[in-house]
């Protein structure tokens, strides 16, 4: 024989190291025998045809699953072609997928079932690949019971690993495993009994333990799945007679036989010994049942004998019949009742199939798509663990039941597997696709889907429900909290979801799923027998189609016809005609959706727009939320929780930009220059349910009765480990990272002070609005030039000293209010601070109000002067002297805002707090206080209901609110130079409405403005607006051009075509109307056409009712003007009166037209409505 080569004797010494590292030895005579690597080699030359595989490599166990990350191939026989060819053709019905990348591994080991690593209890029934290092689970198309505890080298295998990789992954025999032993023996001349005249013995009323064990042979007609139920693993077989339909069910629990089921197959013949017969507790149905010394054989006629039963038992034959025959009449019985139900109840088919695993529809549920086109559900048969079900296997389905259109929303045809269906792998897959097994425990899909019986059409709609909702939620709280199972006593978001929802549609008394009967009855009863198509009772889908879909609502059969009356639309100009229509709204409910729409999303605020949201993974979606009772929604324990409403209003602001002429062209949309839209909800806090409660603070009135922790993570990633409780978190605000910390909370810490905290509590006395000020930064895309600052500020009380906490989550009490010295009097200080929010701090906006009880919370800190190191004097002086405040303390970004109380709850024992707040009460009027006479006050605070809302021009006297050259601020959907005009009353029936104008910078941070809402209004400085009553003596001079000169004149064009040459022909001619000393032109009496002028400016046709549209004229008039203040005598009727008369007004007439007497007194009234009794109030900051 001739030397081994260098590298061969380096391959050979690796061989060597694997086998004493990897390859149990052998118990001998003499003791433990090497390592079996001669005859492993000796297996390895002969699959190569007398050469050593030097290419390969050996890897053991515990190195396939540490280090083998991806999916992987070895084929130790294969050419490079034969491979080729082999993965070509697993790409057929996935063309885009990339088939298994070749490794060049050498795996050995034993083949077992588990029972010698586990308590016996515990076997489940796969089977698996063991050496020294390890055991893996494995997966055959062909087994064989002698194979079991032999060692096999393995010539051509897959290793497929689990998508999460903290778990271990599976191995695909692809090719029969090459024994390195001899086979063992098996026994033969075997004495049966047939089926003929077994079948009897189920039905005989001689008692089972009397009965001796037989040994029976027949045909595999049915193989049940694998079952674990309350910790068992037990499967059912059917065997038919070799000469008569006679079929009998035998019951394999023992550990020893679980693997017979990957021997069974459909049609081949076999032989089981030892058997005895049990009945079931319930039902006394009876069947065979294994023992512990069954065995099971492959039929061969020559090897078996048959021998009859004792004779005691042949008289027994004839009850079966009599049996079957009252089975038969009670199953006519049930098919008429069910006859009798409505129409679209709909009868599933059962059929057979083979198809392609295309796609995992959804692993956990049990739904697989087959050849692009058919869905399989294996959810009602058992999932165990779907090795093998990869996109690019083959199945052959037996008996599964055929459904069409069970969900309306569901796109596929439906193969439903029931626990009388069997499903067998045909061929394993040649691509390189996942593996993420179902959960075999814990699987919120399946324990709903059992516990509430579910047909196929409400557990299609649970599954797209649970999908969407884990696809939007787990980045946030990690797939292991959301889809928590109730039997840890503590729900999960997802089943504190589902479970009204599964409760309301399904009957009070569900009937459970008997799986035995399901199982052994001759005539079959399954929950997928029959089913109604379903329509969802309800959606729950994400925010970016929440939003998309309410867009799409709103501008649905959309007209601006429909935004005016035709009445108020044809008397109105231009300007005013496109600024009415560039505002308006559209609200829609639960019920505008069909499925009614169910909003689920973390509540987070945002530092950037300064509101609240409702956010998942796809969008954040603004939201206002109040209470019932009018008062302000403050609970900041609340930020990071998932919430469910069902009661709410969406609010789709529409934005038009127009140029419609006239209100005659407002059906032609070809006017319609832009269309913009912003969507929030509005809610109140009570038809709020929290499914999630972050970091386990949940307070007192919600109505969710379980709550869990919430560990924030740092890192702000959108993706998570599904199965870890290290789960990457989305981090509920902005993700930019401070830069900016604090050097007295921050540097030189020990552990013990990062984990205390600092608090301080305080009462908001004053809260201004969030606008731009003065608080120069640079600009943030260039980082030159300077910008205004958006940013707000509140007066605050300081109540007590700083506290130092051990922990942020100890804060809970309020020992400030108790404070008290060493006299035993209240030692409650009250000191007055400024508090200016910007940056991350705009954030707290929507949370602070009026009377609120807050505290400060500073954590890694243990400087019980913080708060005094911050503050300086005020800068700008200006606003300090407005706010009347000694300091001012910026908010720094890492500081948490937590609300505790309002100063109306405190307790008897936190009274001392009231005391020092007296007189810090603001002053709430009522509008009728504001509108009376009496009324001084120049700052006001009210509350009242929206009337209507109406977009008007900016007022003239006020400064503008962005200085010349500063950039439109971000976020606006409106013109700097618009108004909105509030018009709000104390009560809905009230006449006395007063008005309130908002600059258009303030609205983008002012939600729900809507007619029926309201408000509180804090702080507006108040304005009397003079009341104007038409009495016949106001005045205006009105500057006619061109055409509307001669519609003026009531002339015809004609007439004003001659007019005008007569008058081109001579020159100008001016006349004043009216009887002003020094206000008229002296004209010569033979002038006609002066004469002709005079008398029809007095004519009825001039002095007529008309409807003027009209600007300001900027330039100064050349027609004289009366002085400021004149006296005036005027004649109605037989009484004359003198009348005080102003200096009139310069017009620029733009249109003329005709109006009847009674339209000009319908507008006239109109105006007089709106105008009587108001009073005209501008929110400042």
């Amino acid at each position: 024989m001739a030397q081994p080569s260098a590298a061969e004797e380096r391959w050979l010494e690796a061989a060597r190291d694997f086998a004493r590292r990897a390859l149990p030895a052998c118990e001998g005579p003499g003791g433990p025998e090497p390592p079996p690597l001669e005859a492993v080699l000796r297996c390895l030359r002969s699959a190569g045809g007398g050469d050593l595989p030097l290419g390969y490599s050996f890897i053991s166990i515990s190195d396939l699953q540490h280090q083998q990350c991806m999916p992987c191939c070895s084929h130790l026989t294969w050419s490079t072609n034969e491979f080729k060819e082999w993965a070509h053709q697993g790409q057929g019905s996935l063309p885009m997928q990339s088939p298994l990348p070749r490794t060049y591994l050498i795996l050995v080991g034993y083949l077992t079932d588990g029972r010698q690593e586990h308590d016996a209890k515990l076997v489940d029934g796969c089977l698996y690949v063991k050496d020294n290092t390890g055991i893996i689970p494995c997966e055959l198309l062909h087994f064989e019971l002698e194979w079991l505890e032999s060692l096999f080298l393995f010539p051509s295998w897959s290793y497929i690993p689990q998508t999460d990789r903290s778990a271990v992954g599976y191995v695909e025999i692809l090719a029969d495993p090459v024994p390195v032993n001899l086979p063992k023996e098996v026994c033969d001349n075997i004495p049966v009994t047939y089926l003929a005249s077994a079948e009897p013995l189920l039905t005989s009323r001689i008692a089972c333990k009397k009965r001796s064990k037989l040994t029976v042979a027949g045909e595999l007609v049915r193989l049940g799945p694998l079952l674990c139920i309350h910790h068992k693993t037990f499967f059912f077989l059917f065997l038919k007679c070799l000469t008569s339909a006679v079929w009998v069910p035998v019951l394999v629990q023992k550990p020893n036989q679980l693997a017979w089921h990957h021997i069974l197959q459909l049609g081949h013949r076999y032989t089981i010994t030892s058997l005895s017969m049990t009945s079931l507790k319930k039902s006394g149905q009876r069947m065979f049942v294994t023992s512990v010394s069954s065995c099971l054989l492959p039929y061969c006629a020559e090897q078996v004998r048959e021998q009859p039963p004792d004779s005691d038992l042949q008289g027994e034959s004839t009850q079966s019949s009599s049996l079957e025959t009252a089975e038969q009449l009670s199953g006519s019985l049930e098919v008429g009742v069910e006859e009798e139900r409505p129409r679209s109840t709909k009868e599933s088919k059962i059929i057979s199939y083979v198809g392609t695993v295309t796609k995992i529809l959804n692993g956990q549920a049990g739904l697989f798509l087959l050849d692009n086109k058919v869905c399989l559900c294996l959810a009602y048969h058992q999932l165990n663990f779907a090795r093998g079900l990869r996109p690019g296997a083959c199945v052959e389905l037996i008996d599964v039941h055929l459904l069409q259109k069970p969900l309306v929303s569901f796109p596929f045809i439906v193969l439903g597997a029931c626990l009388s269906s069997t499903v067998v792998l045909k061929s394993f897959s040649r691509l390189s696709t996942p593996y993420q097994p179902p959960a075999s425990s814990r699987n919120l899909y399946l324990q709903l889907l059992f516990r509430y019986n579910l047909g196929m059409p409400l557990y299609l709609w649970l599954v797209s429900l649970l999908e969407t909702f884990e696809e939007r939620f787990s980045c946030f709280f990690g797939r292991h909290r959301l889809l928590r199972s109730s039997t840890h006593r503590n729900p999960g978001a997802a089943e504190k979801f589902l479970v009204p929802l599964l409760q309301a549609v399904v009957p009070d008394r569900v009937e459970a799923r008997d799986i035995y009967n399901e199982i052994l009855e001759k005539i079959h009863h399954c929950p997928l027998q029959k089913y109604l198509s379903l329509n969802p009772p309800c959606q729950a889908p994400s925010l970016s189609v929440v939003c998309c879909v309410a867009e799409e609502k709103s501008w649905e059969g959309f007209s601006p016809s429909q935004l005016l009356s035709p009445l108020e639309a044809q008397h109105m100009g231009t300007q005013e005609l496109n600024r009415r229509l560039a505002w308006s709204y559209c609200t829609l409910s639960a019920e505008s959706f069909q499925p009614r729409l169910i909003l689920l999303g973390v509540l987070r605020v945002s530092s950037r727009s300064s509101s609240l949201q409702l956010q998942d993974k796809s969008s954040a979606l603004p939201c206002v939320i109040t209470h019932k009772d009018g008062s302000p929604f403050a609970r900041t324990a609340l930020i990071g929780s998932l919430l469910q409403v069902e009661n709410y209003q969406l609010v789709v602001e529409r934005f038009l930009q127009t140029d419609f002429p006239s209100w005659e062209h407002l059906a032609n949309l070809e006017h319609v220059r832009g269309k913009k839209n912003s969507v929030y909800v509005q809610f109140c806090f009570e038809d709020v349910q929290v499914l999630h409660a972050a970091e386990g603070q949940i307070q007192k009135g919600l109505r969710s009765g379980n709550s869990s922790s919430l560990r924030r993570k740092a890192d702000g990633s959108l993706t998570s480990e599904p199965e870890t409780p290290k789960a990457k978190m989305l981090k509920l605000e902005d993700p930019k990272p401070d830069t900016h910390q604090d050097e007295n909370c921050q540097g030189g810490q020990s552990s013990a002070e990062r984990a205390s905290c600092v608090s301080r509590l305080f009462v908001v006395t004053q809260k201004e609005g969030l606008m731009l000020r003065n608080y120069q930064l640079r600009r943030e895309e260039d980082g030159e030039g300077w910008e205004l600052q958006s940013s707000f500020q509140s007066t605050v009380l300081w109540l007590g000293r700083p506290q130092l906490w051990s922990h942020p989550r100890e804060t809970g009490n309020l020992p400030e209010l108790e404070e008290t010295g060493c006299d035993g009097e209240e030692d409650l200080t009250r000191q007055e601070v400024l508090l200016l929010f910007m940056g991350k701090s705009l954030r707290w906006f929507p949370f602070l109000h009026l009377d609120g009880l807050y505290r400060f919370i500073v954590p890694c800190c243990s400087d019980l002067e913080v708060f005094d190191k911050l503050c300086f004097p005020p800068v700008p002086a200006k606003s300090l002297s407005r706010s009347s405040c000694p300091l001012c303390l910026p908010v720094q970004d890492t500081w948490h805002l937590q609300h505790e109380t309002w100063v109306s709850c405190l307790t008897e024992r936190q009274l001392a707090a009231r005391s020092v707040l007296t007189g810090m009460d603001q002053r709430i009027s009522s509008i009728p206080e504001i509108l009376h006479n009496s009324f001084t006050g120049s700052l006001v605070s009210f509350s009242g209901e929206i009337v209507e809302r109406t977009l008007c021009a900016s007022l003239k006297n006020e400064k503008p609110f962005v200085t010349v050259g500063l950039r439109k601020q971000k976020g606006s959907l409106l013109a700097a130079d618009h108004s909105l005009k509030l018009s709000v009353s104390a009560a809905p029936d009230s006449g006395v409405v007063m008005d309130i104008y908002i600059a258009a910078t303030y609205l983008q941070h002012l939600w729900g403005l809507l007619p029926g809402a309201k408000i509180l209004f804090q702080n507006l400085e108040r304005k009397i607006s003079r009341v104007l009553v038409e009495d016949g003596t106001g005045e205006a001079l009105v500057l006619c051009k061109n055409q509307h000169v001669g519609a003026m004149l009531g002339l015809s064009l004609l007439e004003w075509e001659a007019l005008q040459n007569c008058v081109q022909s001579r020159g100008r001619v001016s006349i004043q109307h009216g009887e002003a000393t020094g206000t008229g032109c002296v004209e010569e009496p033979e002038d006609l056409i002066a004469c002709y002028l005079r008398n029809l400016c007095r004519s009825p046709l001039i002095c007529r009712p008309i409807l003027l549209d009209f600007s300001l004229s900027r330039k100064p008039s050349k027609i004289p003007q009366p002085a400021p203040l004149q006296l005036r005598n005027f004649r109605c009727g037989e009484v004359e009166f003198v009348s005080q008369v102003g200096p009139r007004p310069s017009l620029l007439c733009l249109n003329v037209e005709e109006v009847e007497q009674g339209t000009l007194s319908y507008l006239n009234s109109e105006r007089i409505r709106r105008t009587s009794s108001h009073c005209q109030v501008v929110a400042t900051a």
